[in-house]
Parts: C-alpha cells; structure tokens; sequence
C-alpha cells in the first residue's frame, strides 16, 4: 500500500489539483462539504439484494434500505450546485424488481428526474438469414420464472429539470449521411444525439480476484459519459459517496476533471482505487 504523500506527489505530476479519497461512511463524511460546491455526482450504491461486500452488510429491510438512502440522498441535495448533475446508477433483481422505481421515488422529495439512462450491458440482435450477434456480459439467471437482466438504470437527477447538457460530447454519427444537410440543428456536423440507450459492456477479465475484486463495479466508461455529457469545465468538482475501485475517479481524471471527492468506507477497496489511480489506469 502506497502512502498518502507519494499520491498527491504523483496525482500533481499529472495535473490533478485534489483528488481526495476519504476513508469514511459517506453518510457523516458528506456533512463535512460546503454546501452547493459539486458539479457532478457520480456513483452507485449498494442494491440491497445482499451482495458479498467486505464491510457493508447489504441485507436491511425494505424500509430500512430507503431510509437510509434518504439520509444521503439528503445530504447530496445539500453539496450539489443549482446547476449540477446526479447520475444515479441502479439496478434490480428478479427478488427486488421494485427498487430503482421506489429509490427515484424517494430521491424526488430533492431532485428532479431529468433523463433515464438504460445501460445495456449485454445484447443479441438478429441478422439476416436467421442468425443472431451478441455481444456483452451478463450474470445468468437459472430460474425458469425470469429474464437474463441485461441491463441497469442510470437516473439522471438535477434540481430543477432544467439543466443543460453537452449532448453530442457522447454523439454518434449519422448512419444516412443525407441527414447531415436534411437537418438544420445538425449545422453541418456528422454527430448526433446519442440517445438513452448506452452499450457498455464490461471488459473480459481473467480473474476476478485480481483485476476486479469487487463484487459490485461498473465500466470507467460508463462512467466519462456521465461526466461528459454535463460538461466540463476548470472549475468541475466531481463526487462519489461510493467510490468502490474508484470508476468514477478515473473517468473523472480522464475527463480532465481536476477536483473530485470520494468517500469509501473499507479500506482494502480504498487503497485498490488510490493504487489505480496513481498507476493511471482505465481498467
């Protein structure tokens, strides 16, 4: 494990003003910000399907669960700037399917939900002749009563509803050139609207151990389309109260964000994300 002073001293080389990584419950650490100094909210917490963390026991009650996301739902509300962003990414299971519906319930007593995002993890499209494509991961489902879930949301959350977006930041282009002159919004660009469906596949891993000991991530990738589709400026200040592996901090550093705050409250994940952070990778 890397010390705190070799971080800073390798973090400044690269041009990252503060990036700072909190050792705390994110519940009490968040009261500690001044309020409204966050750009972007980042993050995803634990489900409560009563996934295998080293720390967190994610097995509450129902009620117990939403309560306690109220009590940093809250305190986000408090730290993020009238103009900021909140990408709430969620997913359920076949024993908790009402979860994301029920927390952006909740999360409207002090947001605005905005966009949905569907982040679609694995995919299978049917050619022609009768053959298919698939492409992606997904953790299957053996029961005869469900679905494979092959996708999660992103709820996209502001204060007002109102907030721009630098929507082509994530475009794409056009597939009919012709469009790029039928439409006037295009102003002669090759790049459109990317929409709310995001493939985002996870990268193939050898061991799970070794290269994502985590029971819970998600792709970097994910991750710096949120980022970039609010905006970036000098001033951005980036957040995630559940910096996990630290995801979100890389995409942020890969954004050009230059100040970001996470809290984490085990220590072994902790030093795993200073440790990816410092080696500067995007895995």
């Amino acid at each position: 494990m890397i010390r705190e002073t070799q971080i800073a001293l390798t973090l400044a080389e690269n041009g990252v003003t503060n990036f700072d990584f909190r050792n705390e419950d994110c519940v009490g650490g968040l009261k500690s910000l001044e309020a409204e100094s966050i750009d972007v909210i980042v993050t995803s917490p634990p489900y409560n399907i009563d996934t295998k963390y080293r720390t967190y026991k994610d097995c509450g009650s129902r009620n117990e669960y939403l309560d306690w996301c109220c009590s940093w739902e809250k305190e986000l509300g408090r730290v993020l700037r009238p103009g900021g962003s909140l990408f709430l990414n969620i997913g359920a299971s076949p024993s908790n399917p009402l979860l994301p519906y029920q927390t952006v319930l909740r999360f409207s007593d002090f947001f605005v939900l905005q966009n949905t995002i569907h982040w679609i993890k694995s995919i299978s499209i049917a050619l022609k002749h009768g053959s298919h494509l698939s492409r992606g991961h997904f953790k299957p489902i053996r029961s005869q009563k469900f679905l494979n879930d092959c996708q999660e949301f992103v709820f996209h959350f502001t204060k007002t509803g109102g907030v721009k977006i630098d929507r082509l930041s994530i475009g794409v282009p056009y597939q009919h050139k012709s469009n790029i002159k039928r439409w006037n919004h295009t102003q002669g660009r090759d790049k459109r609207c990317r929409g709310n469906t995001w493939f985002i596949p996870y990268k193939t891993i050898q061991s799970r151990d070794k290269q994502r000991p985590h029971p819970a991530t998600f792709p970097v990738e994910l991750a710096e389309d949120c980022f970039r589709l609010h905006g970036i400026t000098e001033e951005t200040a980036g957040l995630d109260p559940f910096l996990g592996l630290g995801s979100s901090a890389l995409a942020a550093r890969n954004c050009g964000v230059r100040s970001f705050i996470g809290f984490e409250i085990d220590d072994y994940y902790l030093g795993l994300a200073r440790e990816r952070l410092r080696c500067l990778g995007s895995t």
